[in-house]
């Protein structure tokens, strides 16, 4: 029997990119899927291909602590995947009060629901980031490296593992936390951020956008690689050597903005466009990427997908959800 099946998930940040596809992998294992929505967005996965339908749903947000006592309670929870945030870098350098909210406050409020149903909970999962590392001379990022985040979301999410870690560490909250790459895949609607955005301008005939000088250098991951890998932690849980720990993921295959945007012009046929650099991004760390050595040693863990075949999926999605005809795949990306 899967060890998924039956077992009562409650699931944060559900309607955005992860929690679409970990919505969607939970249900498809016979998972008893309980969603948090905040807002009610139509053409997000979650809603739009039917998932939505086949889970409890409880709109609210997270900063409404009583709520989710509630939920844990009422729907009897036992494991859950917290990835609700503000997850724009741009959006949090605009509000830092509103991401703090949600990505600190939101975290703390989850946590206590789950210590007020300790009865309950056997597992639960944090959505951190590599930006919660903040800026490190020594790369790749180790998961021993000090967390010291400056600007707001960076700061958001180091805050976050902070207290999940005192959770765990006071309380014995059965709580591990995941800190990944820029994730991309279907399903991302923040067509500010690179990759969507690069494909629906070159799915348009357009010339690229690059907000920042080109030359940040990040670990991409894809989508569908971080729901197993979320999902490989939390059935670890709570054995005595993950909870409590944070575990990086990613490729290790860290590349620039431009190099990125090559490819995908690449892979979409589209070399005929020149990207548009715009040199104006603010409050981002140079370079980022990150030491996976411990979830491959202590989870078995490894990506199944490389960069060019998550693209090439992910092309394919935003042809199909945009309404153009299938990209041209160049031969040879990997």
């Amino acid at each position: 029997m899967d060890f998924w099946n039956s077992r009562n998930v409650f699931v944060t940040g559900a309607s955005g990119l992860l929690g679409s596809w970990l919505v969607e992998e939970l249900l498809d294992r016979g998972a008893n899927v309980t969603c948090l929505v905040r807002d009610w967005v139509p053409s997000s996965r979650l809603f739009s291909e039917g998932h939505l339908d086949r889970t409890n749903v409880v709109r609210g947000e997270l900063e409404d602590f009583g709520l989710l006592v509630r939920v844990l309670n009422e729907y009897e929870i036992d494991s859950v995947f917290h990835l609700g945030a503000q997850t724009i870098v741009g959006t949090a350098s605009r509000s830092a009060l509103s991401t703090f909210e949600a990505n600190v406050r939101g975290t703390w409020n989850l946590l206590e629901a789950c210590k007020t149903n300790d009865r309950l909970i056997e597992r639960v999962v944090v959505a951190s980031s590599d930006k919660a590392y903040g800026v490190h001379e020594t790369l790749p990022y180790t998961e021993d490296a000090p967390l010291q985040g400056i600007y707001p979301y960076d700061v958001s999410k180091s805050c976050a593992d902070l207290i999940s870690f005192s959770y765990f560490h006071s309380y014995g909250v059965p709580v591990a936390v995941t800190r990944c790459g820029n994730l991309f895949g279907g399903g991302d609607l923040n067509y500010n951020r690179l990759v969507p955005g690069t494909i629906r301008q070159a799915l348009r005939g357009e010339a690229p956008i690059i907000r920042s000088d080109g030359k940040l250098v990040r670990d991409y991951f894809y989508v569908r690689d971080a729901v197993q890998a979320y999902m490989r932690l939390a059935e670890a849980l709570p054995g005595e050597k993950f909870t409590g720990q944070a575990f990086n993921f990613g490729t290790e295959t860290p590349v620039s903005v431009l190099e990125l945007v090559d490819v995908i012009l690449q892979t979409m046929g589209r070399k005929d466009l020149k990207p548009t650099i715009l040199n104006e991004a603010g409050n981002e760390i140079p370079k980022q990427y990150l030491d996976c050595t411990k979830a491959r040693n202590m989870l078995s863990w490894s990506p199944a997908y490389s960069l060019g075949e998550g693209l090439s999926e992910t092309i394919s999605w935003y042809g199909n959800h945009l309404g153009y005809a299938p990209a041209k795949n160049a031969a040879g990306v990997r």
